[in-house]
């Protein structure tokens, strides 16, 4: 069980200013966990490996393929007229960055 010392001790590292009540709570609320920490001690977990996380993670990674589209000047003349805005030839989008 854990003292009230101690956690007088912890919430001065904390720099919390706890009353008496407080520390009383604490002091019951940090035993119990304590506890239930000790209880997960006791569970035997040599059977079983030792993972990162509950769920398994990989990186799928697709090669960089360039694809030519060709259109020569009238297709190209017909994409800008198609587009909602364009100047000087290109097409003209929103800004993203600032």
């Amino acid at each position: 069980m854990i003292s009230e010392k101690d956690i007088k001790y912890i919430a001065s590292l904390a720099r919390l200013d706890l009353s008496d009540e407080e520390i009383k709570k604490m002091t019951t609320d940090m035993s119990s966990v304590l506890d239930y920490v000790e209880e997960l001690n006791s569970v035997d977990t040599s059977k079983t490996s030792p993972t990162l996380s509950a769920v398994s993670f990989s990186n799928n990674f697709r090669q960089d393929d360039e694809k030519t589209i060709k259109c020569d000047q009238k297709c190209r003349q017909d994409l800008i007229e198609l587009a909602p805005e364009s100047e000087d030839g290109f097409i003209k989008v929103k800004a993203i960055l600032k």
